[in-house]
Order: structure tokens, then sequence, then C-alpha cells
């Protein structure tokens, strides 16, 4: 958004409708191991990258959409263990809080200083995206907030 390069472009996953054959876990099982893991502090994100390394009983799941029919994030609503703040809004977050406490370390690194310009505009972009819908409709964004939320 914020820089001139293209861009990089990834594989796509195969196309598939049904789990494989070799992960046959249950899905009461999965869906525990998703609150679980969210109850420990880790991010939907995390979450899916836990089940496909460690999986449930030793069990990988390379998919849990597949395996379950919900995502990670309509699992841990279903079960109110779903974060206050969407993920990416939460990370953005986070490097800017880290952002600024370089800054006032460092006043005259400009590089920084433009970098948190960029990353507080993207922020404001997501609040204002999610206002409403997973954000409250007076939520903003200051340093203060995301200092107090993290």
């Amino acid at each position: 958004m914020h820089s001139r390069r293209r861009g990089s472009s990834g594989s796509d996953r195969p196309v598939a409708d049904d789990p494989p054959e070799w992960s046959d876990v249950d899905e009461e099982a999965i869906e525990q191991r998703v609150v679980d893991l969210a109850e420990a502090g880790h991010g939907p994100s995390e979450i899916g990258l836990k089940l496909r390394d460690e999986g449930v009983h030793g069990t990988p799941i390379p998919d849990v959409s597949l395996a379950t029919g919900k995502k990670i994030t309509e699992i841990l609503e279903e079960h109110d263990a779903d974060p206050e703040l969407p993920e990416d809004l939460r990370n953005l977050m986070e490097q800017a809080v880290r952002l600024r406490d370089h800054m006032e370390e460092n006043p005259t690194d400009y590089q920084n200083k433009r970098a948190l310009q960029n990353t507080e505009s993207k922020i404001r972009r997501l609040v204002n995206y999610y206002r409403g819908d997973e954000l409250d409709e007076e939520f903003t964004y200051s340093y203060d907030t995301a200092k107090r939320v993290l």
C-alpha cells in the first residue's frame, strides 16, 4: 500500500472438498483444541498453524474449515472466545506501539517516523472498516488506546 513495489504472488492451495483420509479427527475435539489455544492467548492464524503442525492428539489438521465446516473465527465466536479486536488490527496496533516507543528513544530516526505515519494510516483505515461491525461506533485510534488495549 505504501511502497513502490508490486507485491508478491504466492502459490495457491490445491482445491479440496473433503478433508484428507489420514486426518480423521472428531469435530468436537478440533473445536475444543481451537478454544484451548485461544484461551492460551493465540490468535486465529497462530491456531491454524498449530493445528497444522501439532494437530489434535498427534494427528495434523491441514484445514479446519474442511474438517469442521466452520472457520476458526466462527468456532471462537460460538464459544465466546473470540478476541476483542480483529487480528489484523491488533497486529498493526502492536507495530505502531513498538514504532512509537522506538521514536521516543530515537527522535531523529526519520525512516521510522515515516513508517509510524504509514502504520497509523493503515490502522485508521481498518478502524473505519470495522467500526459498527466488530468495533464500537465510538472507537477511535490513539496511542493511549493502543497501549491500554494491548
